[in-house]
């Protein structure tokens, strides 16, 4: 017994099934053959003045990166305290770099704290000196890069509140 078709509903044949199909068909060649993606953000450009601006916080995030390393060698209970925090920056380093374009620039010596009871003021006052940093420049910014300098420095300033 072979099976036979059903009935479609009144008013709605094969033939108008492929015809609606159709007609979405090409309706939807023209959309997308018609369309054009808006042009960039003007707001999204980088100028020379904010590459250079992203360029600094980039020295500014590897010094800090420097200062967890120069921290936790002079006080290792600190350092081990505070390697969440320090990962938490290296992070934030990766991110700028990513975003600052044709960052290859390299971090500034970051002296020694002087000593192991002096070492987690120390590095309060460097993550604090970063966190200021990075607000100032997130104002000069636009579009993603002022989010993602002010997002690390609010992040920053979390970790000095921890270290406090």
């Amino acid at each position: 017994m072979s099976p036979t078709p059903s009935n479609p509903p009144p008013g709605f044949s094969r033939r108008t099934l492929l015809a609606a199909t159709a007609a979405s068909a090409a309706g939807l060649a023209l959309l997308v053959a018609g369309c054009s993606s808006p042009p960039a953000d003007p707001r999204e450009q980088v100028t020379s003045k904010q590459a250079d601006e992203l360029a600094a916080q980039v020295i500014a995030q590897q010094t800090l990166v420097a200062a967890f390393a120069a921290a936790g060698a002079a006080d290792p209970a600190l350092g081990a305290e505070v390697a969440e925090l320090a990962s938490q920056a290296d992070a934030q380093l990766a991110r700028l770099k990513a975003a600052s374009p044709g960052s290859t620039t390299s971090a500034a010596p970051v002296p020694a704290p002087p000593s192991a009871p002096e070492a987690r003021s120390w590095l309060r006052g460097q993550v604090a000196a970063a966190a200021d940093s990075h607000a100032k420049a997130a104002v000069d910014q636009s579009g993603a890069r002022a989010a993602l300098l002010g997002s690390i420095a609010a992040g920053l300033r979390g970790q000095d509140g921890r270290l406090a």
